[in-house]
């Protein structure tokens, strides 16, 4: 399986998913979307969406800071 495939399989990440990923409560993520600060996310209808492949990059710049 190439890599843009698996990429394309990988569903998004509720915002649950991602608090948990990262170990930070949900409000957090709120107010770093507010802010401007946190990982990329989307609005999918009314729910807020984080790519996986956005919030490890998102991680490795943060590293790298």
């Amino acid at each position: 399986m190439s890599a843009r495939r698996a990429r394309q399989e990988e569903r998004l990440w509720s915002a649950e998913e991602t608090a948990a990923y990262l170990g930070i409560p949900v409000a957090t993520l709120y107010q770093w979307r507010h802010r401007r600060i946190g990982p990329p996310s989307y609005r999918v209808g009314r729910w807020l969406r984080y790519d996986p492949a956005d919030i490890r990059y998102w991680l490795d710049t943060q590293k790298a800071a």
